[in-house]
């Protein structure tokens, strides 16, 4: 659980989950990350580096360059975990929905 904590807790900052969107689309270098931001290279590279600590992206080194990508072993592991919130919501609802169809028969019946 600590895991996730960490991921959560890194989603909580707007300026990373942009960056994470834009990962979504493909590799990207820090600069071409940090373009569509008012903050230096350095703040980028910050936010970059909680990223990488939570497990979300992973860098590869290519000469110079160290483009970042989304981390699938990360990613997945907050997928599965909304997973099974998502499967409880559903049973929650269908169990709402079973109440609620059995109210509607009562209230047929009691009519005059």
């Amino acid at each position: 659980m600590e895991c996730l904590d960490t991921k959560f807790a890194a989603l909580a900052d707007p300026t990373r989950r942009a960056i994470l969107a834009r990962l979504s689309l493909g590799e990207a270098t820090v600069n071409e990350l940090a373009s569509p931001f008012e903050m230096s290279q350095p703040a980028i590279s910050q936010h970059l580096k909680v990223l990488e600590e939570a497990g979300l992206i992973i860098r590869r080194v290519e000469g110079t360059k160290r483009p970042r990508r989304l981390a699938k072993e990360g990613i997945e592991a907050m997928d599965q975990w909304l997973g099974m919130l998502h499967t409880a919501l559903e049973k929650n609802y269908d169990r709402l929905d079973s109440v609620l169809a059995g109210t509607n028969i009562q209230k047929k019946g009691k009519k005059r």
